[in-house]
């Protein structure tokens, strides 16, 4: 069965990371290769500054084979 989603779906997903458990925010941008429209990476927003009043510059990038499972509420990805 062919899962489809929307970046709508993507957006409302929080991304668990399985190696620690670690929370690591929900996607908040793709890494998309042109012409083919595959997806590459799920970018995350980076880490809050100064008490979470401010958040990071960079986001992580989470390489498409870094991905384990797309779950009904979450994104497990595996990052050592």
């Amino acid at each position: 069965m062919e899962q489809k989603l929307t970046f709508s779906d993507l957006k409302s997903r929080e991304v668990i990371n399985i190696a620690d458990g670690a929370r690591l925010g929900c996607v908040c941008d793709l890494e998309l290769e042109i012409p083919s429209g595959r997806i590459l990476a799920l970018i995350v927003p980076g880490e809050s500054k100064w008490f979470g009043l401010l958040k990071g510059d960079d986001g992580l990038i989470i390489p498409y084979h870094r991905i384990k499972k797309f779950g009904e509420d979450v994104i497990l990805v595996e990052l050592c």
